[in-house]
């Protein structure tokens, strides 16, 4: 366990594991797409508690959105995205999510679209860092005809602060695909913000944002670009519930140009134990798109 303070000397252990992990997740020959609209979210730092488990929908309806057949990728017009994610604290600083995506298609009906496996570690509290950092790593695989890269992976490190009323979040996320279209195109750069006021103890306003910019290294011109902003309502009503809704707009040629989603969650603990909750209603919303 890496329960050290800011200058004890356990801190290269936590490090050297972080390090590896990007290393090795950045030298292979791995390459990780966007959820699309299966999961939009910006991660906060924070983690499950140890023995927790949080259960979320999300729920997600393209209202407008791409109308045809392109490179064999379902239309998303009218396309509600339906997903389920559990999430299990392990540690202090580690916790696992398992993802499950479905859709139901306008003539389609209810299909299973794939599934993610997303561990995470983090810098513990008892370190007393003045900001949260942590790095999530998904990796999963999703049917060809809602996606070009059915096997993938993504490091999203992220970085976020509680300020008086104000949080704010970035997530820079490295994405490759080993599987798909976009296997010779190497890493791909999806970074999402997230900037919220807390109105009350209830209630928190912000706005997210989220982008694909295509390969780091030779970026795809703008109108290939997903450019979308998402203003948000968080809401606290309790400490076990986790609720989020926004609308977002898209801004280019190539992004969904109107969507409606919502995140309820809901915590859990196992016999003995009781859930520890002590998010913030604006550091709720997490990121992936």
């Amino acid at each position: 366990m890496c329960s050290v303070r800011w200058a004890a000397p356990a801190l290269p252990s936590c490090w050297s594991w972080l390090s590896a992990s990007l290393l090795a997740l950045l030298l292979a020959s791995l390459s990780a797409l966007a959820q699309d609209n299966y999961e939009i979210q910006v991660y906060a730092s924070e983690t499950v508690a140890p023995g927790d488990t949080m259960v979320e929908l999300h729920s997600n309806f393209t209202a407008r959105g791409q109308k045809m057949v392109v490179d064999g990728v379902l239309p998303s017009q009218h396309a509600e995205h339906e997903t389920l994610e559990v999430t299990h604290g392990f540690s202090d600083w580690f916790e696992t999510g398992f993802y499950v995506f479905t859709t139901i298609q306008p003539d389609g009906g209810w299909q299973w679209v794939g599934d993610h496996l997303r561990p995470r570690v983090r810098i513990p509290e008892s370190w007393h860092w003045p900001i949260g950092i942590s790095l999530s790593t998904e990796i999963g695989y999703v049917r060809r005809q809602f996606a070009p890269d059915t096997w993938t992976i993504e490091l999203r490190p992220i970085v976020d602060r509680q300020m008086g009323p104000w949080y704010l979040a970035f997530n820079p996320a490295l994405e490759r695909s080993f599987h798909g279209a976009s296997v010779n195109q190497g890493v791909g750069f999806s970074p999402a913000v997230k900037a919220s006021y807390n109105f009350s103890k209830q209630i928190a306003g912000g706005l997210e944002y989220y982008g694909s910019t295509g390969p780091i290294f030779n970026p795809d011109t703008f109108k290939q670009q997903s450019h979308q902003f998402f203003p948000t309502l968080d809401l606290n009503v309790s400490p076990l519930w986790e609720i989020n809704f926004g609308v977002g707009i898209g801004v280019t040629r190539s992004t969904d140009h109107l969507i409606i989603k919502t995140i309820i969650g809901r915590r859990f603990s196992w016999p003995g134990r009781k859930v520890r909750a002590k998010i913030p209603a604006s550091a709720w919303v997490k990121s992936s798109r």
